[in-house]
């Protein structure tokens, strides 16, 4: 069953000059253990579909539903808050915070406790390779493979069903990227998460169960893979 659908989705907006329809009639679907593709080139509109999957944008036409409801009938800040979390490629890490610190935000806006907070964001942080001798180190101090991470599992921790991530190896090595890569598909397939990865690497989105071809706005085609 689909846990997030985009249904006939068109997004618009108006520059100084022009009118500029970026997406044009998307309909997609997206289940929980299955990682996603959305592959174009720049200006495609991909990373504005992941804007309206995200709740961060409202569709001109169309509607993005969560769990069968529309995200423009719910709170989508507490929809970002609980049920999807977004990845972004400039990371997001508050600098004057600890990894340890930058995981736990999001929990502490859930209000829990500050001993259930630790343990959630130090389990998330091992999980994804970041060892106990850099909990509290501040971005600056971690390489960006590791900065990365970080932001992974600061949306590990907060138990999102959804993972949403843009361009997440945009900045690493090959190395790195490889690494980054595998921890969101673990995600998917052995967490039971519905991972959507925005990118123009093909080789990554060839390790993803579905990819979809974007361009000009349009959703060309969806590839099993």
């Amino acid at each position: 069953m689909e846990i997030l659908t985009a249904k006939e989705v068109s997004f618009s907006y108006i520059n100084r000059f022009q009118r500029v329809d970026a997406l044009k009639g998307v309909s997609c679907g997206f289940e929980t253990g299955k990682a996603y593709a959305i592959v174009g080139k720049s200006g495609s509109g991909k990373t504005t579909l992941l804007s309206l999957l995200a709740g961060l944008e409202t569709p001109t036409e169309g509607e993005v539903l969560f769990e069968g409801r529309s995200l423009s009938a719910l709170d989508r800040d507490e929809y970002r808050r609980d049920s999807a979390a977004v990845i972004y490629q400039s990371l997001n890490l508050f600098p004057l915070l600890t990894a340890e610190e930058n995981v736990m935000f999001p929990l502490k806006l859930m209000k829990l406790e500050k001993d259930e907070a630790m343990r959630r964001a130090r389990a998330a942080l091992l999980s994804v390779g970041i060892g106990e001798d850099k909990f509290k180190r501040l971005p600056s101090r971690l390489s960006g493979g590791e900065q990365q991470r970080v932001a992974i599992a600061r949306a590990v921790s907060a138990q999102s069903r959804i993972i949403l991530a843009d361009e997440p190896t945009g900045n690493l090595d090959i190395t790195n990227g490889n690494q980054v890569v595998s921890i969101l598909l673990r995600l998917a397939h052995e967490e039971g998460r519905c991972v959507i990865i925005v990118t123009h690497d093909l080789e990554i989105a060839a390790q993803t169960d579905e990819v979809f071809m974007m361009k000009d706005g349009v959703l060309e085609r969806g590839l099993q893979v």
